[in-house]
């Protein structure tokens, strides 16, 4: 995984707040994005309006230092004459680190649903990834000072992103039906400008559902099974986001084989994994 690492400088609250003046150490709801941006021109509108939404900023040990825009944490690398501000690449390694989450689902046949990123998308678009991923938001219910409840503002925010993004209505996705297995820190450019440095809840949920792609989001979904995912990867052609390769190549494949006998002993794991 030469694309992705976690070797960063040490992430402490005071480092982040000092670097980063764009952290605000109280919830909103929104971080605003000037009307006119260098970095965002030529994207999607309703794209750009997302990059309002902000992030829980966290250290090293996922505990919430404040929030921020995805703008400021999503990271690219320097322009030569850019001004030194929280999207730049190399303050990835002076410590910008949010939370995210992976929403893996299965059908009655065991079978996960899968998507694959709109074009629209300013962040690894028409890649091929799990069911929903995204990042919880700054605001109340979805952050959380421990770790029970920041799993429970995960299945929060996995359910309003499953009905945003899949129109998978909350009524079918129950947050009790969320099961949460474990956290992944991880470090990924995108396309040379933008990209992500994260804290990943790992969750898992079966349910049959109704599902209709929200097409600035979606650009195609399927059903896959182990073996069909894995034919999938010596396809040359497909290409995958970084975070969903990294679990795949850990711990996936034994998690599903586990999914109706025995995934108990991998849930609610306490320690974070370093990819």
């Amino acid at each position: 995984m030469s694309n992705t690492t976690t070797q960063v400088e040490t992430i402490t609250a005071d480092n982040v707040l000092r670097l980063f003046p764009d952290v605000k150490t109280s919830l909103a709801s929104s971080h605003q994005v000037p009307a006119v941006d260098e970095d965002l021109e030529g994207y999607d509108e309703e794209q750009i309006r997302l990059m309002e939404e902000v992030c829980i900023v966290v250290d090293k040990d996922d505990k919430a230092i404040g929030s921020a825009s995805k703008k400021v944490c999503m990271p690219s690398p320097p322009t030569v004459g850019r001004v030194h501000n929280g999207h730049l690449m190399k303050n990835i390694h002076e410590g910008l680190l949010h939370r995210a989450f992976s929403v893996f689902l299965f059908n009655s046949e065991n079978k996960l649903l899968l998507q694959q990123r709109a074009s629209e998308k300013i962040t690894f678009p028409e890649m091929w990834t799990n069911t929903c991923c995204s990042h919880p938001l700054g605001v109340p219910g979805e952050t959380g000072d421990t770790l029970d409840a920041a799993v429970m503002g995960a299945r929060r925010a996995g359910q309003r992103k499953l009905d945003q993004e899949l129109g998978i209505k909350k009524t079918q996705v129950p947050l009790e039906k969320f099961q949460f297995l474990t956290r992944i820190h991880y470090l990924a450019p995108s396309d040379g400008k933008w990209g992500e440095h994260e804290v990943d809840y790992i969750l898992f949920i079966k349910a049959n559902v109704d599902h209709q792609a929200n097409a600035n989001e979606v650009r195609d979904t399927r059903y896959v099974s182990q073996e069909e995912l894995r034919k999938m990867f010596e396809d040359a052609s497909l290409k995958f986001t970084p975070w969903f390769k990294l679990i795949c190549q850990s711990m996936l494949f034994e998690w599903w084989t586990h999914l109706d006998n025995g995934l108990e002993k991998y849930l609610d794991e306490k320690e974070i994994r370093r990819m």
